[in-house]
Protein backbone atom coordinates (compact mmCIF):
# COMPACT_ATOMS: atom_id res chain seq x y z
CA UNK A 1 0.00 0.00 0.00
CA UNK A 2 2.66 2.38 1.25
CA UNK A 3 4.48 1.77 -2.63
CA UNK A 4 0.97 2.64 -3.98
CA UNK A 5 0.58 5.53 -2.44
CA UNK A 6 4.07 7.13 -3.12
CA UNK A 7 3.70 6.23 -6.96
CA UNK A 8 0.55 8.00 -7.21
CA UNK A 9 1.61 10.40 -4.79
CA UNK A 10 4.18 11.31 -7.58
CA UNK A 11 2.18 11.03 -10.83
CA UNK A 12 -0.31 13.38 -9.27
CA UNK A 13 2.51 15.90 -8.64
CA UNK A 14 3.80 16.28 -11.68
CA UNK A 15 1.99 19.65 -12.09
CA UNK A 16 3.36 20.75 -9.11
CA UNK A 17 6.75 19.66 -9.92
CA UNK A 18 6.48 21.18 -13.36
CA UNK A 19 5.11 24.48 -12.40
CA UNK A 20 6.46 25.44 -8.83
CA UNK A 21 9.80 24.40 -9.29
CA UNK A 22 10.13 27.35 -12.24
CA UNK A 23 8.45 29.97 -10.32
CA UNK A 24 11.41 31.72 -9.13
CA UNK A 25 13.04 31.96 -12.47
CA UNK A 26 10.28 33.65 -14.36
CA UNK A 27 11.32 37.18 -12.15
CA UNK A 28 15.04 36.34 -13.99
CA UNK A 29 13.53 34.83 -17.13
CA UNK A 30 11.30 37.96 -17.87
CA UNK A 31 14.45 40.63 -17.46
CA UNK A 32 16.58 38.62 -19.17
CA UNK A 33 14.74 37.93 -22.16
CA UNK A 34 13.31 41.87 -21.58
CA UNK A 35 9.67 40.98 -22.39
CA UNK A 36 6.36 41.42 -19.88
CA UNK A 37 4.90 39.29 -17.41
CA UNK A 38 1.71 38.15 -19.56
CA UNK A 39 4.34 36.99 -22.30
CA UNK A 40 6.19 35.58 -19.55
CA UNK A 41 3.52 33.42 -17.91
CA UNK A 42 2.26 32.16 -20.61
CA UNK A 43 4.67 29.59 -20.02
CA UNK A 44 2.48 28.84 -17.11
CA UNK A 45 -1.01 29.63 -18.99
CA UNK A 46 -0.49 27.56 -22.27
CA UNK A 47 1.02 24.69 -20.33
CA UNK A 48 -2.13 24.25 -18.03
CA UNK A 49 -4.11 24.67 -21.39
CA UNK A 50 -2.28 21.77 -23.36
CA UNK A 51 -2.72 20.02 -20.36
CA UNK A 52 -6.09 20.06 -20.14
CA UNK A 53 -7.05 19.04 -23.29
CA UNK A 54 -4.53 15.92 -23.37
CA UNK A 55 -6.50 15.21 -20.22
CA UNK A 56 -9.30 14.17 -22.41
CA UNK A 57 -7.62 12.23 -24.67
CA UNK A 58 -5.38 10.13 -21.92
CA UNK A 59 -8.54 8.81 -19.86
CA UNK A 60 -10.70 7.31 -22.68
CA UNK A 61 -7.38 5.52 -23.65
CA UNK A 62 -6.66 4.21 -20.38
CA UNK A 63 -9.93 2.76 -20.33
CA UNK A 64 -9.42 1.03 -23.53
CA UNK A 65 -5.91 -0.17 -23.47
CA UNK A 66 -5.35 -0.46 -19.71
CA UNK A 67 -3.33 2.24 -17.55
CA UNK A 68 0.16 1.18 -17.88
CA UNK A 69 0.67 1.76 -21.76
CA UNK A 70 -0.62 5.31 -22.36
CA UNK A 71 1.00 6.02 -18.72
CA UNK A 72 4.68 5.12 -20.20
CA UNK A 73 4.13 7.43 -23.08
CA UNK A 74 3.06 9.97 -21.51
CA UNK A 75 5.86 9.80 -18.91
CA UNK A 76 8.74 9.44 -21.60
CA UNK A 77 7.12 12.32 -23.43
CA UNK A 78 7.49 14.42 -20.25
CA UNK A 79 11.25 13.64 -19.98
CA UNK A 80 11.51 14.30 -23.91
CA UNK A 81 10.31 18.24 -23.33
CA UNK A 82 11.61 18.75 -20.04
CA UNK A 83 15.04 18.38 -21.72
CA UNK A 84 14.35 20.46 -24.59
CA UNK A 85 12.83 23.18 -21.89
CA UNK A 86 16.33 23.12 -20.54
CA UNK A 87 17.48 23.95 -23.70
CA UNK A 88 15.69 26.88 -24.90
CA UNK A 89 17.32 30.58 -25.39
CA UNK A 90 14.41 32.58 -25.82
CA UNK A 91 10.76 32.61 -24.17
CA UNK A 92 9.19 31.77 -27.76
CA UNK A 93 11.02 28.00 -27.79
CA UNK A 94 10.48 27.45 -24.05
CA UNK A 95 6.70 28.06 -24.73
CA UNK A 96 6.77 25.12 -26.96
CA UNK A 97 8.91 22.72 -24.99
CA UNK A 98 6.14 23.51 -22.07
CA UNK A 99 3.62 22.78 -24.36
CA UNK A 100 5.10 19.02 -24.99
CA UNK A 101 6.08 18.96 -21.83
CA UNK A 102 2.28 19.64 -20.42
CA UNK A 103 1.24 16.43 -23.19
CA UNK A 104 3.14 14.13 -21.28
CA UNK A 105 2.34 15.30 -18.03
CA UNK A 106 -1.29 15.18 -18.10
CA UNK A 107 -1.24 10.61 -18.36
CA UNK A 108 0.13 11.07 -15.02
CA UNK A 109 -2.43 13.34 -13.21
CA UNK A 110 -5.55 12.12 -15.07
CA UNK A 111 -4.38 8.25 -14.79
CA UNK A 112 -3.31 8.52 -11.35
CA UNK A 113 -6.72 8.47 -10.44
CA UNK A 114 -8.50 5.94 -12.39
CA UNK A 115 -5.56 3.89 -11.02
CA UNK A 116 -6.96 4.46 -7.50
CA UNK A 117 -10.38 3.86 -8.43
CA UNK A 118 -8.83 0.68 -9.89
CA UNK A 119 -7.12 -0.21 -6.38
CA UNK A 120 -9.28 0.56 -4.16
CA UNK A 121 -13.05 0.31 -2.55
CA UNK A 122 -14.98 4.12 -1.80
CA UNK A 123 -13.97 4.52 1.77
CA UNK A 124 -10.48 3.36 1.67
CA UNK A 125 -9.80 5.67 -1.32
CA UNK A 126 -11.16 9.09 0.26
CA UNK A 127 -8.80 8.10 3.15
CA UNK A 128 -5.78 6.98 0.73
CA UNK A 129 -6.38 10.34 -1.31
CA UNK A 130 -6.07 12.21 1.74
CA UNK A 131 -2.54 11.21 2.56
CA UNK A 132 -1.64 11.67 -1.24
CA UNK A 133 -2.70 15.06 -0.89
CA UNK A 134 -0.43 15.14 2.36
CA UNK A 135 2.60 13.97 0.20
CA UNK A 136 1.24 15.93 -2.87
CA UNK A 137 1.09 19.41 -0.70
CA UNK A 138 5.26 18.27 -0.26
CA UNK A 139 5.98 19.26 -3.69
CA UNK A 140 5.10 23.14 -4.28
CA UNK A 141 6.27 23.34 -0.16
CA UNK A 142 9.69 22.45 -1.94
CA UNK A 143 9.80 22.48 -4.95
CA UNK A 144 10.55 26.81 -5.18
CA UNK A 145 13.23 26.52 -2.63
CA UNK A 146 14.67 23.83 -4.71
CA UNK A 147 14.27 26.23 -8.14
CA UNK A 148 15.75 29.19 -5.54
CA UNK A 149 18.48 26.53 -4.72
CA UNK A 150 19.23 25.59 -8.00
CA UNK A 151 19.38 29.43 -9.11
CA UNK A 152 21.35 30.23 -6.65
CA UNK A 153 24.11 27.51 -6.81
CA UNK A 154 24.03 26.23 -10.59
CA UNK A 155 21.55 27.83 -13.42
CA UNK A 156 17.92 27.84 -14.23
CA UNK A 157 18.46 25.01 -17.01
CA UNK A 158 18.88 22.47 -13.93
CA UNK A 159 15.50 23.07 -12.77
CA UNK A 160 14.29 21.36 -16.19
CA UNK A 161 17.02 18.65 -15.62
CA UNK A 162 15.80 17.88 -12.32
CA UNK A 163 12.23 17.47 -13.57
CA UNK A 164 13.55 14.66 -16.53
CA UNK A 165 15.07 12.65 -13.67
CA UNK A 166 12.23 13.16 -11.58
CA UNK A 167 10.03 11.71 -14.83
CA UNK A 168 12.40 9.06 -14.85
CA UNK A 169 11.94 7.72 -11.35
CA UNK A 170 8.13 7.58 -11.91
CA UNK A 171 8.75 5.67 -15.30
CA UNK A 172 10.72 3.38 -13.68
CA UNK A 173 8.02 2.97 -11.44
CA UNK A 174 5.20 2.69 -13.62
CA UNK A 175 6.95 0.15 -15.40
CA UNK A 176 7.29 -2.41 -12.75
CA UNK A 177 3.32 -1.68 -11.72
CA UNK A 178 0.70 -4.49 -12.19
CA UNK A 179 -1.67 -3.79 -14.75
CA UNK A 180 -4.71 -2.55 -12.33
CA UNK A 181 -7.89 -1.81 -15.45
CA UNK A 182 -8.36 -5.50 -17.37
CA UNK A 183 -11.38 -5.40 -18.35
CA UNK A 184 -10.77 -3.29 -21.25
CA UNK A 185 -13.21 -1.55 -24.06
CA UNK A 186 -13.40 -3.69 -26.71
CA UNK A 187 -15.87 -1.38 -28.86
CA UNK A 188 -14.71 0.13 -32.08
CA UNK A 189 -12.07 2.97 -31.54
CA UNK A 190 -14.40 5.48 -32.43
CA UNK A 191 -16.52 4.61 -29.97
CA UNK A 192 -14.10 6.66 -27.65
CA UNK A 193 -15.16 9.34 -27.24
CA UNK A 194 -19.13 7.63 -25.99
CA UNK A 195 -17.90 7.63 -22.07
CA UNK A 196 -18.04 11.48 -22.51
CA UNK A 197 -21.53 11.82 -23.26
CA UNK A 198 -22.50 9.35 -20.32
CA UNK A 199 -20.14 11.58 -17.95
CA UNK A 200 -21.97 15.01 -19.59
CA UNK A 201 -25.34 12.80 -18.83
CA UNK A 202 -24.48 12.47 -15.24
CA UNK A 203 -25.48 15.58 -13.17
CA UNK A 204 -24.45 14.96 -9.87
CA UNK A 205 -20.73 13.67 -11.29
CA UNK A 206 -21.13 17.95 -13.36
CA UNK A 207 -22.62 19.34 -10.00
CA UNK A 208 -19.31 18.36 -7.49
CA UNK A 209 -17.04 18.93 -10.39
CA UNK A 210 -17.89 22.49 -10.63
CA UNK A 211 -17.38 22.74 -6.76
CA UNK A 212 -14.46 21.25 -6.88
CA UNK A 213 -12.96 23.00 -9.61
CA UNK A 214 -13.81 26.74 -8.36
CA UNK A 215 -11.74 25.87 -5.46
CA UNK A 216 -8.88 26.14 -7.12
CA UNK A 217 -9.48 29.67 -9.17
CA UNK A 218 -7.75 31.74 -6.06
CA UNK A 219 -4.49 28.65 -5.61
CA UNK A 220 -4.03 28.93 -9.30
CA UNK A 221 -3.69 32.68 -9.31
CA UNK A 222 -1.69 32.99 -6.43
CA UNK A 223 0.49 30.35 -8.06
CA UNK A 224 1.07 32.61 -11.38
CA UNK A 225 1.52 35.82 -9.43
CA UNK A 226 3.13 34.89 -6.22
CA UNK A 227 6.70 35.27 -7.65
CA UNK A 228 5.86 38.50 -8.64
CA UNK A 229 3.83 39.59 -5.88
CA UNK A 230 6.48 38.90 -3.51
CA UNK A 231 9.52 39.40 -5.52
CA UNK A 232 8.90 42.31 -7.47
CA UNK A 233 5.99 44.27 -5.15
CA UNK A 234 6.88 43.62 -2.10
CA UNK A 235 10.64 43.40 -3.10
CA UNK A 236 11.80 40.15 -1.72
CA UNK A 237 14.77 37.62 -2.48
CA UNK A 238 14.25 34.57 -4.14
CA UNK A 239 15.30 32.37 -1.08
CA UNK A 240 12.53 34.67 1.07
CA UNK A 241 9.84 34.06 -1.88
CA UNK A 242 10.50 30.20 -1.48
CA UNK A 243 10.17 30.28 2.50
CA UNK A 244 6.47 31.96 1.91
CA UNK A 245 5.47 30.05 -1.05
CA UNK A 246 6.35 26.77 1.20
CA UNK A 247 4.41 28.29 4.21
CA UNK A 248 1.36 28.73 2.00
CA UNK A 249 1.85 24.95 0.63
CA UNK A 250 2.33 23.77 4.48
CA UNK A 251 -1.10 25.25 4.95
CA UNK A 252 -2.41 22.65 2.34
CA UNK A 253 -0.65 19.89 3.87
CA UNK A 254 -2.14 20.74 6.85
CA UNK A 255 -5.75 20.71 5.72
CA UNK A 256 -5.18 17.45 3.70
CA UNK A 257 -3.74 15.81 7.07
CA UNK A 258 -6.56 16.88 8.84
CA UNK A 259 -8.37 15.46 6.25
CA UNK A 260 -6.79 12.20 6.03
CA UNK A 261 -7.04 11.94 9.49
CA UNK A 262 -10.10 12.83 10.77
CA UNK A 263 -12.13 12.95 7.55
CA UNK A 264 -14.31 9.88 8.85
CA UNK A 265 -15.46 12.11 11.81
CA UNK A 266 -15.53 15.08 10.37
CA UNK A 267 -17.53 13.77 7.21
CA UNK A 268 -17.56 14.21 3.53
CA UNK A 269 -20.41 16.94 3.62
CA UNK A 270 -18.73 19.03 6.19
CA UNK A 271 -15.53 19.48 5.17
CA UNK A 272 -16.54 20.54 1.60
CA UNK A 273 -18.63 23.18 2.89
CA UNK A 274 -15.73 24.20 5.71
CA UNK A 275 -13.68 24.55 2.09
CA UNK A 276 -15.99 26.98 0.26
CA UNK A 277 -16.96 28.78 3.86
CA UNK A 278 -12.50 29.32 3.81
CA UNK A 279 -12.27 31.18 0.43
CA UNK A 280 -14.71 33.78 1.44
CA UNK A 281 -12.90 34.35 5.18
CA UNK A 282 -9.85 34.20 4.05
CA UNK A 283 -11.10 36.58 0.61
CA UNK A 284 -12.28 39.07 3.50
CA UNK A 285 -9.34 39.00 5.56
CA UNK A 286 -7.58 39.66 2.34
CA UNK A 287 -9.22 42.11 0.94
CA UNK A 288 -9.63 44.50 4.39
CA UNK A 289 -6.14 45.00 4.33
CA UNK A 290 -5.82 44.38 8.66
CA UNK A 291 -2.31 42.54 7.92
CA UNK A 292 0.34 44.64 5.80
CA UNK A 293 3.32 43.63 3.84
CA UNK A 294 3.67 40.11 2.99
CA UNK A 295 2.16 38.51 5.65
CA UNK A 296 -0.68 40.47 4.58
CA UNK A 297 -0.86 38.34 1.24
CA UNK A 298 0.64 35.10 3.19
CA UNK A 299 -2.08 34.26 6.03
CA UNK A 300 -5.26 35.14 4.35
CA UNK A 301 -4.26 32.80 1.51
CA UNK A 302 -2.58 30.19 3.78
CA UNK A 303 -6.37 29.85 5.53
CA UNK A 304 -7.59 29.63 2.28
CA UNK A 305 -4.88 26.74 1.53
CA UNK A 306 -5.39 25.10 4.47
CA UNK A 307 -9.41 24.73 3.79
CA UNK A 308 -8.71 23.78 0.41
CA UNK A 309 -6.50 21.24 1.65
CA UNK A 310 -9.49 20.14 3.69
CA UNK A 311 -11.70 19.64 1.23
CA UNK A 312 -10.44 18.73 -2.55
CA UNK A 313 -9.22 15.18 -1.44
CA UNK A 314 -13.11 14.31 -0.30
CA UNK A 315 -14.68 16.42 -2.93
CA UNK A 316 -12.60 14.11 -5.64
CA UNK A 317 -13.90 10.99 -4.10
CA UNK A 318 -16.79 12.18 -3.93
CA UNK A 319 -17.19 13.16 -7.73
CA UNK A 320 -15.67 9.58 -8.67
CA UNK A 321 -18.14 8.07 -6.39
CA UNK A 322 -21.28 9.63 -8.51
CA UNK A 323 -19.61 7.51 -11.71
CA UNK A 324 -20.83 3.20 -11.65
CA UNK A 325 -17.97 3.13 -14.89
CA UNK A 326 -15.64 5.15 -17.34
CA UNK A 327 -13.36 5.84 -14.37
CA UNK A 328 -10.11 7.31 -16.65
CA UNK A 329 -12.80 9.16 -17.96
CA UNK A 330 -14.12 10.54 -15.42
CA UNK A 331 -11.01 10.79 -14.11
CA UNK A 332 -9.74 13.33 -17.16
CA UNK A 333 -13.20 15.04 -16.69
CA UNK A 334 -12.68 15.76 -13.37
CA UNK A 335 -8.49 16.93 -14.11
CA UNK A 336 -9.51 18.92 -17.18
CA UNK A 337 -12.13 21.15 -15.12
CA UNK A 338 -9.90 21.87 -12.31
CA UNK A 339 -7.12 22.74 -14.47
CA UNK A 340 -8.59 24.35 -17.46
CA UNK A 341 -10.24 27.29 -15.05
CA UNK A 342 -7.18 27.17 -12.90
CA UNK A 343 -5.74 28.36 -16.48
CA UNK A 344 -7.96 31.13 -17.48
CA UNK A 345 -7.29 32.16 -13.59
CA UNK A 346 -3.25 32.15 -13.86
CA UNK A 347 -3.91 34.30 -17.46
CA UNK A 348 -6.44 36.79 -15.34
CA UNK A 349 -4.05 37.48 -12.48
CA UNK A 350 -1.33 38.45 -15.50
CA UNK A 351 -2.50 41.24 -16.68
CA UNK A 352 -1.66 44.66 -15.62
CA UNK A 353 -3.12 45.08 -12.45
CA UNK A 354 -2.99 47.65 -10.34
CA UNK A 355 -3.29 45.60 -7.10
CA UNK A 356 -2.67 42.11 -7.59
CA UNK A 357 -3.42 41.00 -3.68
CA UNK A 358 -7.09 43.38 -4.03
CA UNK A 359 -7.39 41.16 -7.00
CA UNK A 360 -6.72 37.82 -5.35
CA UNK A 361 -8.99 38.61 -2.74
CA UNK A 362 -11.75 39.18 -4.95
CA UNK A 363 -11.81 36.04 -6.88
CA UNK A 364 -10.80 34.43 -3.65
CA UNK A 365 -14.42 35.64 -2.14
CA UNK A 366 -16.22 35.16 -5.84
CA UNK A 367 -15.00 31.79 -5.79
CA UNK A 368 -16.67 30.99 -2.54
CA UNK A 369 -19.83 32.51 -3.03
CA UNK A 370 -20.11 30.75 -5.92
CA UNK A 371 -19.18 27.45 -4.77
CA UNK A 372 -21.13 27.27 -1.66
CA UNK A 373 -24.67 28.20 -3.68
CA UNK A 374 -24.01 25.82 -5.95
CA UNK A 375 -23.61 23.10 -3.11
CA UNK A 376 -26.10 24.64 -1.38
CA UNK A 377 -28.38 23.35 -4.47
CA UNK A 378 -27.29 19.57 -5.12
CA UNK A 379 -25.81 18.32 -1.86
CA UNK A 380 -28.92 16.58 -1.32
CA UNK A 381 -28.86 14.97 -4.62
CA UNK A 382 -25.19 13.16 -4.45
CA UNK A 383 -24.94 9.67 -3.81
CA UNK A 384 -22.40 9.82 -0.37
CA UNK A 385 -20.00 6.60 0.68
CA UNK A 386 -21.64 4.31 2.89
CA UNK A 387 -19.76 4.56 6.49
CA UNK A 388 -17.02 1.76 6.13
CA UNK A 389 -16.31 0.67 10.09
CA UNK A 390 -13.38 -1.60 8.83
CA UNK A 391 -11.37 2.19 8.50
Amino acid sequence: MIRLILLLSMLAAFPPLATDMYLPAIPYLKDLWGIPLSVMNLTLVLFFVTYCVFLLIYGPLSDRFGRRPPLLTGIAVYILASFLCAMADSVTLLIGARILQAAGAAAASSISLAIAKDRLPAKQRQVVLGYIAVIMALAPMISPMIGSLIMTRLTWPWIFRVQAFMGLISFIGVAVMKESHTQRLSSPFSAILEPYGRILGNGRFLGVVACTSMIGLPHFAFIAGSSCMYIQDFQLGEKSFALYFGANALCLMAGSMLCARFGQRIGTLRMMTVGYLGMIIGGMLMFSGLIKGPPGLAVPMGFISFTGGLSRPPSNNLALEQVPKDAGTASSAMVFCYFILGALSMAAISLNWADKVRYLSILAMASGVLSLTLWARIYTFIRVPAPDSSL
